[in-house]
């Protein structure tokens, strides 16, 4: 009967190992970064959105800044620009929302933001590399950033490197 049992245990034990990395996939992934593929998706799903709402952009700009899960994954997260520098939207940090970062320098003294405008009005789509602060991390860390100029803003995302 003992024996029974302890069978009946193992098998439910060796089925449960078998079936949870199928059923929980994120956990594994939320220790690890964004890829480069990702961050594209998020972006164009974030351009997607913006061309949806029309010239009426505050509810959507309020959601990806709330951190909504789908703006927010790891350590990527959707963040808006005006072509002036403004930030219309930031996944990461509310209060940079409202600021013109055009100045914005980063540790290397590299004008980021200001070489994004032009790159998003040059080049329409684009990679930018700049050293930032990683949210997951706290640390200064260098990054890939994905863009894409959408009517008078830039959508953007980012990986880690």
């Amino acid at each position: 009967m003992k024996t029974c049992a302890t069978a009946s245990t193992l098998a439910l034990l060796l089925a449960a190992l078998l079936v949870t990395p199928l059923a929980a996939p994120r956990a594994y992934a939320a220790d690890s970064k964004a890829t480069a593929a990702e961050a594209t998706a998020m972006v164009k799903k974030g351009v997607a959105a913006i061309k949806a709402a029309g010239k009426d952009h505050d509810k959507l700009y309020t959601e990806i800044t709330a951190k909504d899960a789908k703006w927010v994954d790891r350590d990527l997260y959707l963040v808006v620009y005006g072509l002036d520098g403004s930030v219309k939207a930031h996944g990461a940090n509310a209060k940079l929302v409202g600021n013109n970062l055009m100045d914005m320098l980063d540790i290397d003294g590299k004008p980021y933001i200001k070489e994004r405008i032009e790159l998003a009005k040059s080049k329409g789509s684009f990679w930018q590399d700049y050293k930032f602060t990683n949210p997951t991390t706290k640390k200064i860390e260098p990054k890939s950033m994905y863009c894409e100029k959408v009517d008078d803003t830039v959508a953007c995302a980012g990986i880690y490197k």
